[in-house]
């Protein structure tokens, strides 16, 4: 017979589902995998390849991984731009990496970003497969990577459509986790 006790232990046992719903790049106590070159779009090497994650060095950072500009994607970058400029107190870094191949996707970004006003977030092309040492999965739409002295904190990935309001409040919920000091 099927007891309350017995019920409570599988439920134990089931592992709960978190809102990321895909594995993807480096995870949490990793180290971030190092240099890349992308194109940057935007930022003080507009126009070149250039490593983003060089640039940042091992201040706070935010760098997130897209596949393609969508409305909730936008509003993610919209919150990492405003949070940036919030904390330049902490040298907050932020960049989105489009992996994507479209080659009219540089002037549709720098578009994207005078519409939006986005003045403090880096954003930047890279070949739809990713960083190769970073292991974006092909099934991830988003990656989210905070990090800080070279080291993940937090990783939040998501497939095509899977991102949404309550994860972007979650990915912001963990900035104090690369802004303290320990």
């Amino acid at each position: 017979m099927f007891t309350r006790a017995c019920l409570v232990a599988v439920l134990l046992t089931v592992p709960v589902l978190a809102a990321d719903t895909t594995k993807s790049g480096p995870q949490v106590r990793d180290k971030v995998p190092g240099p890349f070159f992308p194109l940057n779009v935007t930022g003080p090497d507009a126009g070149k390849k250039a490593c983003l994650y060089c640039r940042n060095g091992a201040h706070p950072v935010v760098m997130i991984f897209a596949r393609e500009a969508t409305p909730q994607l936008i509003s993610l970058l919209k919150r990492v731009d405003a949070a940036t400029a919030a904390h330049a107190d902490h040298s907050l870094g932020s960049c989105a990496i489009f992996c994507n191949d479209a080659d009219a996707l540089p002037a549709h970004l720098a578009q994207l970003v005078e519409r939006n006003n986005l003045k403090h977030i880096t954003l930047a092309t890279f070949a739809a497969s990713g960083p190769t040492r970073y292991n974006i999965a092909p099934d991830a739409a988003v990656t989210v990577l905070l990090y800080t002295r070279g080291t993940v904190k937090a990783n939040h990935s998501f497939k095509y459509g899977d991102l949404s309001n309550t994860n972007i409040e979650t990915i912001l919920t963990d900035l104090p986790l690369i802004l303290s000091k320990e």
